[in-house]
């Protein structure tokens, strides 16, 4: 087998993974988001994205005047 053969098998094979890996983080994510909305609970930003920090430094609870 060619070098280049061996490298594209290579190439081809890491794009397989990255896909089954892609694929498996969305279903996963898919049956959390199902099993909330099973429950009935309506879901906080932090439930629904439990990776992402909050942007917002100044959180203001109560009525808010817009700017």
């Amino acid at each position: 087998m060619k070098l280049s053969a061996k490298i594209a098998l290579g190439i081809a094979a890491v794009a397989a993974a990255g896909i089954i890996v892609c694929l498996s983080k969305r279903s996963a994510t898919k049956r959390m988001l199902n099993q909330i909305a099973d429950e009935g609970y309506e879901t906080a930003h932090d439930i629904l994205f439990p990776g992402k920090k909050i942007q917002a430094k100044h959180l203001r609870y109560g009525p808010v005047i817009p700017m």
